[in-house]
């Protein structure tokens, strides 16, 4: 029998199938979902010389809609401040442009496998085993991502952990 899990291990990491637990990924790598279905994903943010400490994307169950999500360090004292976008211009853009399309922004909190709330890390630290976006559901169903086509089940505020990205 110890073959055979050996003979798993490898082929699970020839696959590119990546830890089952949050412990054993990365924050830029994890990937957590709401009870309706919302799949948030972390991305690698690709730059030490950004100002963004974690990206990530929304993607909402039952349509084909990704919203884009960024984390900066902001406020007195400092803590990571979210930011989740749809359809927003590229370029040089004005403060009503960006508040016209964003669709929720606040802290960010995590949850370890005690029920001990925290700040979510930076991208290289282990995942956290749930995000918490304050407000997010009721922040989802006023904005411009909402309606016909777009998403039409609210979200719990909370995404667990589902897995992690190769």
């Amino acid at each position: 029998m110890r073959g055979g899990k050996v003979l798993l291990a490898a082929l699970a990491l020839a696959l590119g199938v990546c830890p089952a637990h949050a412990s054993e990924c990365s924050q830029a790598n994890a990937i957590y979902e709401d009870q309706a279905g919302h799949e948030l994903r972390f991305e690698p943010v690709g730059s030490e010389a950004a100002v963004t400490s974690n990206h990530f994307k929304i993607r909402i169950a039952g349509a084909s809609l990704a919203l884009d999500g960024v984390v900066m360090a902001s406020g007195e004292p400092e803590r990571p401040h979210g930011i989740v976008m749809h359809d927003c211009p590229t370029g040089d853009v004005t403060g009503a442009e960006l508040s016209a399309c964003t669709v929720w922004q606040g802290p960010i909190y995590t949850v370890d496998g005690a029920g001990k709330i925290g700040l979510l890390e930076a991208e290289d630290s282990p995942a956290a085993v749930q995000i918490l976006l304050p407000d997010f559901g009721p922040s989802l169903r006023a904005s411009t991502a909402w309606g016909e086509g777009k998403a039409q089940s609210d979200s719990s505020d909370a995404f667990r952990f589902t897995g992690c990205a190769a």
